[in-house]
């Protein structure tokens, strides 16, 4: 047996899972009939395996299952997450793109003071404090940020106001709409918003 072809092993193997092509098959029974310790091998083989088919079944007893996988070492929290990742990539990605950026907008709102307005020759500048002139017409919307808007002309567009106050004289007119915001979380969601709004103009 140890001078055969390891080759021949192969094909009992073969041949037992039933998984045997044709021409396997027939060197297989050429070498069985030319070699006694081959043969004497297979033999053993079968027979081991007509043992097994022969057992009773023997089921396990209750509960006994339930026992092993208490018994088993918990998945560290890590090893699952790690699993979920690698599971839900774009979901993972998303994630940590809106952590990412409520993470830079908390940054942005706990610095309360530099004051921005949004840039037009008609704005006149006090301070912190933006006001469109009596007779002025905006063509845009305004924001202003950690200060307080004036509006005595008139706004086509619409305004916010982010930390801060807007004040209309009698006069003043807004064709948009008017939002103020000194909550963080409103800010938080008008972020989202004009985010949203910037990605689908581009996609246009």
């Amino acid at each position: 047996m140890e001078a055969c072809s390891e080759r021949i092993v192969l094909y009992m193997h073969e041949y037992l899972d039933e998984d045997i092509p044709e021409d396997h098959k027939k060197m297989l029974e050429y070498h069985l009939e030319t070699c006694r310790a081959c043969r004497q091998h297979f033999y053993e083989l079968q027979k081991s395996i007509f043992y097994v088919q022969s057992l009773p079944n023997v089921q396990a007893p209750p509960g006994f299952t339930g026992r092993v996988m208490k018994n088993l070492p918990r998945e560290k929290k890590w090893v699952g997450a790690g699993r979920w990742l690698k599971m839900h990539p774009f979901l993972a990605s998303a994630g940590l793109f809106f952590i990412l950026m409520a993470g830079a907008m908390f940054s942005e709102w706990h610095n309360p003071d530099e004051f921005s307005v949004t840039k037009n020759k008609d704005i006149i500048v006090q301070g912190h404090t933006a006001i469109v002139p009596k007779g002025k017409v905006i063509k845009e919307d305004i924001t202003v940020t950690n200060g307080d808007l004036r509006i005595e002309g008139k706004v086509e567009g619409n305004v916010t106001v982010v930390r801060g106050n807007e004040y209309m004289a009698s006069a003043g007119d807004v064709t948009g709409n008017v939002e103020e915001i000194n909550e963080v979380f409103e800010w938080i969601w008008y972020k989202i918003k004009d985010a949203g709004q910037d990605a689908w103009k581009h996609l246009k």
